[in-house]
């Protein structure tokens, strides 16, 4: 077991039809492999806090998830309730609309509130969904991510038919200079992918195939 690659996985459950049972087992897979989290939706917050409250594992929540069009007051809400329900990374999702029409003062005032609403409590990731934009709009999202403030910029949802590539993660990497957080998500299923992003520059990795990576085993399943 690679302990050190496992301190750079979200240990990720995101599907709708999640239930308790599998909440549990990503929970157990997290403190017995020392994940740096579990990424969960935010109804599961606080049963996942009060299961790892006694590891070094955080709980992380998506906001805005899985389409960034919710409001930027729903989004401010959002990070709120799930930091006081314990999540201390939270996942936002950019207004990809607003991006896409080169609205920078609403993308940007959209990140800044979560930021705000987080700062000294949370970390907080801005997912970019790089499927649904240009190379110069994931460059824009990403300059902008980092004017605003945020932690992380992360390259996906799983949710848009796309997920991170080698490609994208460089790209990222280059546009926000080499101190600020890159989170790969989306496909990464077994270590070489990983090691792959890694290289490329990535400082985290989303997965639901985080015990098969730390294992040496191929993974199956895809966040």
């Amino acid at each position: 077991m690679n302990k050190e690659l496992a301190k750079k996985i979200d240990h990720t459950q995101l599907k709708p039809e999640t239930q308790q049972e599998k909440i549990d087992q990503i929970c157990e897979e997290a403190a017995t492999y020392e994940f740096a989290s579990v990424c969960v939706n935010p109804y599961w917050v606080s049963y996942c806090y009060e299961k790892l409250k006694d590891t070094p594992v955080k709980v992380c929540t998506v906001i805005g998830f899985p389409l960034g069009a919710t409001t930027t007051a729903v989004k401010t809400f959002e990070s709120k309730n799930a930091i006081e329900n314990g999540a201390e990374e939270v996942d936002m999702v950019i207004n990809v609309g607003a991006l896409k029409d080169g609205d920078r003062e609403t993308v940007k005032k959209d990140i800044e509130a979560v930021v705000n609403e987080a700062k000294g409590k949370a970390l907080v990731k801005v997912i970019i969904e790089t499927s649904l934009l240009t190379n110069d709009e994931k460059v824009l999202a990403c300059e902008i991510a980092k004017q605003a403030g945020a932690d992380f910029v992360k390259t996906s949802t799983g949710f848009s038919g796309g997920g991170a590539t080698v490609e994208d993660v460089a790209l990222m990497r280059k546009t926000v200079g080499p101190d600020m957080g890159v989170k790969a998500s989306g496909g990464v299923r077994d270590g070489k992918a990983t090691n792959d992003m890694i290289e490329a520059g990535a400082t985290r990795i989303g997965a639901s195939a985080g015990v098969a990576i730390v294992s040496g085993e191929e993974g199956t399943e895809a966040y």
